[in-house]
């Protein structure tokens, strides 16, 4: 069976490049009280850049937050459509 986009699932499963919104945190109270210190909550926008071992490397704003393999595993995000690329993305480097 296929998951659809809209399903939430953890953030440990989209890839780099892609956005979610965060819509639940598998955890208890400090975990909860960790990520809000980060400037996560339930409704933040993410982008995940890149990948460390398990964790993961993702932006929220203008905010890079290096997150273990077990906290990336306890946000459950709605994953987002991709964003077209900003004007000047594709332009090589000299």
């Amino acid at each position: 069976m296929q998951q659809s986009i809209h399903d939430p699932k953890p953030l440990a499963d989209l890839s780099p490049g892609r956005r979610g919104r965060v819509v639940a945190i598998n955890g208890g109270r400090e975990l909860s009280r960790k990520l809000l210190g980060l400037g996560l909550r339930i409704g933040s926008e993410v982008r995940v850049e890149h990948r460390r071992g398990r964790g993961l490397v993702v932006s929220a704003g203008e905010t890079r937050i290096a997150l273990g393999g077990g906290i990336v595993e306890k946000l459950l995000v709605q994953p987002l459509p991709a964003m077209p690329p900003a004007a000047g993305d594709n332009e090589p480097a000299r």
